[in-house]
């Protein structure tokens, strides 16, 4: 923010503390999507996004899907279908969603103050699906030159 040299600036503040939880999946060959915006983060909310991603895998095909450590990120919530990755701590530079999460941030989440908490549900799904309609965008942020997954997909 720009601002008078010596002076601080007036700036509204959020004073509540809401929050929702976005979660996400992205296929880094084809950009597609799967997520959800859920009012808690737990083991039982992965469980939900897990079935989600489930069904968004084609018929025949095995879905591998890479997390960091996070406690809800348990390898019991694997489906017939979906098997979790969990890369070593402190890497987030491996995870190819981080680079969507700080899109969202940057371009849609960031710096604003919301009325209510539906306010900040309806911001986070208007976000969500203003990025999962770019699927150029998230091929182009997920993909990895070290990996090619032409060969799998």
């Amino acid at each position: 923010m720009w601002h008078y040299k010596g002076q601080r600036p007036r700036v509204v503040r959020q004073q509540q503390f809401e929050s929702t939880y976005l979660f996400g999946a992205f296929n880094p060959a084809t950009g597609e999507s799967v997520g959800l915006v859920l009012p808690y983060v737990n083991k039982q909310a992965m469980a939900l996004h897990m079935e989600e991603i489930s069904k968004a895998v084609p018929e025949g095909r095995h879905a591998v899907v890479v997390m960091d450590g996070a406690l809800w990120h348990q390898p019991s919530l694997d489906q017939d279908n979906v098997t979790m990755l969990k890369l070593p701590p402190y890497s987030p530079e491996l995870n190819p969603a981080e680079q969507v999460w700080q899109y969202l941030k940057q371009h849609w989440l960031s710096n604003r103050c919301f009325e209510s908490y539906d306010a900040i549900v309806d911001a986070a799904c208007d976000a969500w699906n203003a990025v999962c309609n770019e699927t150029n965008l998230i091929r182009s942020i997920t993909q990895r030159e070290w990996c090619d997954l032409s060969v799998i997909f």
